[in-house]
């Protein structure tokens, strides 16, 4: 199977989906292969190739942990140690969580509390310390250690550790620890991408238009959680790394092969998420047939990236697009062909069933993070979700509201308390509720995070 095959398939569905631009990188059996479509920006229209920079969005999360793991090897940071052995001012609305929390709880998504907050604290170096400062107003979610819940918050603080150790800014850190030494192209300054092509985000609005986002550029704040952009061959780069042995292009060792494994290893379980079953040190983990896929992916403004790769197998497939909701369709649609065509690999379709009336009520309420609230409610014999952004606060003169998109069809799972979406965009998307010691339903697990009952239900 060559390049020929895989730009086919590329075109025929990013046409199909009405995606702008789309940058696709595959490795298998020792080569790589790519696939450009579309152009950068439809207003201003350039075509995406092999130097385009996409924003990549969260799977610069697994950037992180790896020079975290760096600095581990180092004898700099221990993952089992408290936060505050790094960063003692630091605070949060739960002082027990301040003072227990891991460098482990932030890279694996446990340390409880909510996890979106997206606050710009400037483009100065202080950015991540303002930020960080900020925290003491995230709410805890659950006890540290003990759930899963998506935490863009915890990363960034990754990131004043990472920053605190080293003495430098978070992302010159970066580039010593891990860009330079692999040779890689990441930028996260704007001022860094105006001489080079980059993709710009865009909206599909319910009408079909597709708009160009705005803002274009994430926080300083959020760097460590995902605020780099890369194109797609240092994308595969990163890929070849994690599946090698530790050492760098040239043959300087930058891990242990043996830490490379480690932090494709299961922390802990989250079986039914949206992402995976069970999170490494930043990896999210997924039995699909008989291998196990070790993958990441990211949201920015606009940008919807998918990354997964097969270490057993040597394999792995990156795409970055520019268009939402049609950009994480396509992704979704690439990762299945890529495993059923290079693979063999064909992953299980999830099947719901309807459940009476009387049984869905259980279910049917608001659920709120810091970031979105979600109301659920019946339809037919299964569920519909209905999902909006908060305002921010105090508001941004310069964001443009996302188009509201339509519910959410919901099914549940045989067995429990699993659903899936079983219709549209997110076609195929896993999430589960989950009931406190009483058994009543006091949460819902969607999109990763935990979004806790605000009604009196």
């Amino acid at each position: 199977m060559g390049e020929y095959e895989l730009r086919a398939f590329v075109r025929r569905q990013a046409e199909a989906l009405g995606v702008p631009g789309v940058a696709v990188g595959i490795f298998h059996d020792g080569h790589e292969h790519y696939a450009y479509y579309g152009v950068t920006n439809v207003d201003h229209p350039l075509p995406v190739d092999d130097t385009t920079l996409f924003q990549f969005g969260s799977t610069g999360k697994t950037f992180t942990a790896t020079a975290v793991m760096r600095l581990v090897e180092q004898g700099k940071i221990d993952l089992d140690a408290p936060v505050r052995t790094y960063v003692p001012e630091l605070r949060v609305r739960d002082e027990e969580a301040a003072r227990t929390v891991t460098v482990l709880n932030l890279l694996n998504h446990t340390a409880g509390w909510d996890g979106d907050m997206m606050d710009d604290t400037g483009n100065g170096d202080d950015a991540l310390t303002q930020y960080v400062g900020r925290m003491e107003r995230v709410r805890q979610l659950t006890p540290v250690g003990t759930a899963v819940s998506y935490n863009n918050c915890a990363l960034s603080l990754a990131g004043q550790v990472i920053a605190k150790v080293t003495g430098k800014t978070f992302e010159a850190a970066m580039q010593e620890l891990v860009f330079d030494p692999l040779g890689l192209e990441c930028f996260s300054i704007p001022n860094d991408f105006m001489t080079r092509s980059f993709a710009v985000g865009h909206n599909r609005m319910p009408d079909g238009e597709v708009k160009v986002a705005r803002p274009w550029a994430m926080p300083r704040s959020v760097t460590p959680a995902g605020g780099f952009s890369s194109n797609a061959r240092d994308q595969i780069a990163w890929a070849r790394f994690h599946m090698g042995d530790g050492r760098a292009p040239d043959g300087t060792r930058l891990l242990q092969e043996s830490t490379l494994h480690r932090m494709q290893e299961p922390t802990v379980d989250c079986v039914g998420s949206a992402v995976g079953d069970q999170c490494g040190i930043s990896w999210w983990l997924r039995r699909v047939g008989d291998v196990t896929k070790v993958s990441h992916g990211g949201t920015t403004h606009g940008q919807h990236s998918m990354f997964a790769m097969v270490p057993e197998r040597r394999f792995a497939v990156i795409s970055m697009t520019n268009c939402g909701p049609n950009g994480p369709e396509f992704n979704r649609a690439l990762e299945k062909w890529a495993f059923r065509t290079y693979l063999g690999i064909e992953p299980p379709e999830v099947t719901a069933a309807d459940r009476p009336e009387a049984e869905l009520l259980a279910y049917v309420g608001r659920f709120e993070t810091i970031a979105s609230v979600c109301d659920i409610r019946v339809r037919g014999g299964g569920l519909e979700a209905q999902t909006a952004p908060k305002p921010n606060d105090p508001p941004d003169a310069h964001d443009e509201e996302p188009p509201q998109r339509p519910p959410m069809p919901l099914g549940l799972i045989p067995g429990g308390d699993r659903y899936v979406v079983t219709d549209g965009p997110g076609k195929g998307v896993t999430g589960y509720f989950r009931r406190d010691a009483a058994g009543k339903v006091d949460a819902v697990h969607m999109g990763a995070r935990l979004a806790l009952r605000v009604d009196d239900r």
